[in-house]
């Protein structure tokens, strides 16, 4: 077991990306960090030079028993845990019908049912104590459909109901919830967006930087407020699908030029 004092976090995709960079901060901050990923080589990098802070297990989200038994195994070998960040998601784009439907499954099998499964693990313990905080990625594109992003935009808009649903049946419970729905991030995630095909339109838009969204992450569990909207264009962009949807579609076809 860790010192009582130490906070723990595990987090889902902790080989790449946004898991990466938010293991590393917590890591230097002083929390130790269980990272969940398929990815072992990229859980061993992003552990290199904090191995007494980071450790990991591969583990594949979308199986639910394998993820209920790793909670399980963190929890009687590591320590409580503290935070849980659902970082783990895949992203090729393309028109809905061109792309294979197996692919489409498997997206929403890993960025959707990953992140039931990790909930029906995580947070029992963590209701009976009463603390803690957990963390769904969702993404701009799960607010804004857009052209050939489909498959993603879908897995995404999930994740939002299902983390909107999850924080009001348990918002008086001691735990606290943020779904985060960053649009861009300069991270391993976007390049595999762009190694399929690269929608115009988020391509023009702003491209943040990890710290930027981890630290509207931390704004959002500090002030209570269930989702945070990364970004000045994320938050006009909620405002515009809200109230003027057919404008946003508009420009989504030119910029696509179909």
């Amino acid at each position: 077991m860790t010192d009582k004092h130490q906070r723990i976090a595990v987090i889902t995709g902790g080989g790449s990306g946004m898991g990466r960079a938010w293991a590393r901060r917590l890591a230097d901050e002083g929390t130790r960090v269980v990272l969940l990923d398929l990815n072992e080589e990229g859980m061993i990098e992003t552990a290199s030079g904090r191995e007494n802070s980071i450790s990991f297990r591969r583990v594949d989200v979308t199986a639910t028993e394998d993820v209920a038994a790793v909670f399980d195994e963190i929890e009687h070998s590591v320590g409580p845990v503290d935070r849980v960040a659902n970082a783990a998601a895949i992203m090729p784009f393309g028109r809905l019908l061109e792309q294979d439907p197996k692919q489409i499954n498997q997206v929403m099998s890993v960025n959707y049912n990953g992140l039931v499964n990790v909930a029906a693990a995580a947070l029992p313990p963590m209701l009976e104590r009463a603390r803690g905080e957990f963390i769904s990625f969702s993404s701009m594109t799960g607010l804004i459909p857009g052209l050939l992003m489909g498959a993603y935009a879908s897995s995404k808009a999930a994740v939002q109901f299902y983390s909107e649903i999850l924080y009001h049946e348990n918002r008086d419970s001691g735990v606290r919830f943020c779904c985060v729905c960053p649009p861009a991030v300069n991270t391993a995630l976007w390049k595999q967006a762009e190694a399929t095909v690269v929608p115009k339109l988020p391509s023009k838009g702003e491209t943040l930087e990890p710290d930027q969204v981890i630290d509207e992450i931390e704004r959002c569990l500090a002030s209570g407020e269930p989702f945070a909207y990364p970004g000045k264009q994320t938050r006009v962009g909620v405002l515009m699908r809200r109230f003027f949807p057919g404008f946003v579609w508009r420009v989504a076809h030119k910029a696509e030029g179909f």
